[in-house]
């Protein structure tokens, strides 16, 4: 794999560990939802944080232990409807929508309250920018094959969360959907033999349909997003 000779060729990637678990401390503990700044300006902020190949490193991070948080919490979800209902539901990181369909009102999004602290639309839209914006780099310091899967996965369960999951579309959601299409889109291109896209994304691209984006702290509409356009424009090249 490029990304492993570029690791094991010697003088390439100065990489500092402990600024990355200062850095990752700073992402963790300073923003997300106990912060006064609204979150465009948290994402902002921690964009310009993450900056280097130390800064993409707590990126790609943060956006995997997102990715592993929401499955294990999905995973203790089902378990526990099994045990109160006998309901056996089946919990597939390649694809949620399944599950959400299945048993969409019973199910608790899972991104509003990880274990980690990090919010969707503070520290995760930011390093989600992070990744797409420096995806030509990503080789240099971690495999993007597996960093790609998980952006997809959060891009999947964000939009089975407007869909079945009874989460708010305001801007903030279609700040952090569109992030997560543009990184894909920007991973793939930077990716020598691109993996096939996973079934939910298949799905959403052949929708034509436009939701309404609402105001974070009213009801009113402001914009829209037609999910399966935006991800036609970007990720079909």
């Amino acid at each position: 794999m490029r990304w492993l000779r570029q690791l094991l060729g010697g003088g390439r990637v100065q990489l500092d560990a402990g600024r990355q678990q200062a850095l990752l401390r700073d992402v963790q503990y300073r923003y997300g939802a106990r912060a006064q700044s609204r979150f465009p300006e948290q994402v902002e902020a921690v964009t310009g944080l993450l900056n280097g190949d130390d800064g993409l490193v707590v990126a790609a991070r943060v956006v995997s232990q997102v990715a592993d948080e929401a499955h294990a919490d999905l995973q203790a979800q089902a378990h526990e409807l099994h045990r109160r209902t006998g309901r056996r539901l089946l919990v597939h990181r390649r694809n949620y929508r399944p599950l959400w369909k299945e048993a969409g009102p019973a199910l608790r999004w899972p991104l509003f309250a990880l274990p980690c602290g990090f919010h969707p639309y503070a520290q995760l839209a930011a390093a989600v920018a992070v990744v797409g914006s420096q995806a030509p780099r990503l080789d240099r310091v971690t495999d993007p094959n597996p960093l790609l899967t998980r952006v997809f996965e959060v891009l999947d369960l964000t939009t089975a969360g407007w869909e079945y999951g009874r989460v708010r579309v305001d801007t903030d959601a279609a700040a952090l959907a569109d992030r997560l299409i543009s990184s894909a889109a920007q991973v793939l291109a930077a990716i020598d033999d691109p993996p096939p896209l996973p079934p939910p994304i298949r799905e959403l691209m052949r929708r034509n349909n436009t939701l309404d984006v609402h105001d974070p702290t009213g009801p009113r509409a402001v914009n829209g997003i037609n999910l399966g356009a935006r991800m036609r424009e970007r990720l079909l090249v």
